[in-house]
C-alpha cells in the first residue's frame, strides 16, 4: 500500500465513525398541508408523490429514523417527532431581466413533539431553484421538479441542524452563537430564547432593528418571553416611525415585560401620543400591569387563599 494513501483511509474510517456518532431524530409521522400540494397543475404530482419524495429526502439525509407506522415503538418523553410539510409557492420567475426563467419552489417544515413539559414547535423553510431550459411544458414541469427536490433537500439539512441544536447544552449554544454559518447561529438563537439564557438577549434586541418585520417580530415574542427588561429601551426606539399596526404590538409587548420603565413609558404615551390608538393600546397595557401588580401583592394572595 503507497505510504500516501494510508492517512486517507485513516480519515474516511475516523469521518465515518463521527457520523456514525450523530444522533438520529425519530420521526413518527410525516404529513402534508395546503392548496399547493393538493391541486398542483405545473407541478403535475399528487400529494402522494410528494411526499414521496420528502420521505426519500429525509431517509437519504441520514439524520433522521422514520418509524413504521405499523410498529408501535417504546414511548419515551420526548417522543418523536411529528412533521407537517408546506408548499408556499411553486411559481416561474425572471431574474433580472435575464431570458431564462427559473422554477422556484418554497417549502415550509413545521417539527413538533410532546414532552412531560409540553410541546415543541420549531419551523424551517427551504427555497428550490432551477432554471427553465425551454419553453415547452415537459421542460418547465422538469424543472419544477427538481426545485421542489432541492428545496426538500435544503429543508430537510435546515431540520437537522434545528434538532440537533435543540439536544445541545446551553454552553455549546452559546458557542454556536459566533458559528460562520448563519443557519446554526439562528438555530441556536432560537433554543437559547426558549430556554431563557440570558446570552439570547443581546442578539434578539438587534433582530429587533431588522427590515423584516417578521423578523423583529419573531425576536420580540422571544424577548417578551424571557421577561427581558434590557430589551425595553430598545422596543421604546421601535416605536418611533412604524406602521400602526406594528406599534401597537410594541407597546403591548413592552407591557408584558413590564418594570420600571415600561410603567414610566407606557404611563407617558397613554395620557398623549399623537396616534390615539397607540394612545389606547398604552393605557390598556398599563392597566393590564397595574393589575398584576395588584394580584402579586401579598393582600391579594392572602384575599385569593380566603375566598378558597
Amino acid at each position: 500500500m503507497k505510504s500516501g494513501l494510508l492517512p486517507f483511509l485513516v480519515a474516511l474510517l475516523v469521518l465515518g465513525a463521527c457520523r456514525s456518532r450523530e444522533p438520529r431524530f425519530p420521526v413518527e409521522h410525516v404529513s402534508l398541508k395546503g392548496a399547493t400540494v393538493i391541486d398542483n397543475g405545473l407541478l403535475g404530482w399528487s400529494s402522494s408523490d410528494i411526499q414521496a419524495l420528502f420521505t426519500d429526502v429525509l431517509r437519504d439525509n441520514r439524520r433522521f429514523e422514520l418509524l413504521s407506522s405499523e410498529a408501535a415503538p417504546e414511548r419515551s418523553d420526548p417522543g418523536p417527532w411529528s412533521f407537517t410539510l408546506e408548499l408556499p409557492f411553486t411559481r416561474e420567475a425572471l431574474k433580472d431581466g435575464g431570458t431564462y426563467s427559473f422554477a422556484e419552489v418554497g417549502a415550509t417544515l413545521v417539527m413538533e413533539r410532546r414532552s412531560g413539559e409540553g410541546t415543541q414547535r420549531y419551523q424551517v423553510v427551504g427555497l428550490g431553484e432551477v432554471r427553465v431550459e425551454s419553453k415547452d411544458a415537459e421542460a418547465r414541469r422538469k424543472a419544477l421538479r427538481e426545485a421542489l427536490r432541492r428545496g426538500l433537500v435544503q429543508l430537510a439539512d435546515a431540520a437537522g441542524l434545528q434538532l440537533a441544536a435543540v439536544g445541545r447544552p446551553d454552553g455549546a449554544l452559546v458557542m454556536d452563537l459566533q458559528s460562520p454559518d448563519e443557519r446554526v447561529r439562528e438555530f441556536a438563537l432560537r433554543v437559547l430564547a426558549e430556554r431563557r439564557n440570558p446570552a439570547a438577549a443581546p442578539l434578539l434586541i438587534r433582530q429587533l432593528q431588522d427590515e423584516d418585520l417578521q423578523v423583529a417580530r419573531q425576536a420580540m415574542g422571544a424577548l417578551v418571553e424571557m421577561k427581558e427588561s434590557a430589551a425595553v429601551p430598545a422596543l421604546i426606539e421601535l416605536v418611533k416611525e412604524r406602521e400602526l399596526g406594528f406599534m401597537q404590538e410594541v407597546v403591548f409587548a413592552i407591557g408584558e415585560i413590564g418594570g420600571a420603565e415600561a410603567e414610566a413609558y407606557l404611563f407617558t404615551v397613554a395620557q398623549g401620543h399623537d396616534q390615539p390608538d397607540v394612545q389606547a393600546a398604552a393605557q390598556q397595557a398599563l392597566d393590564t400591569l397595574y393589575a398584576a401588580h395588584k394580584l402579586a401583592t401579598p393582600e391579594a394572595r392572602g384575599t385569593d387563599r380566603a375566598e378558597h
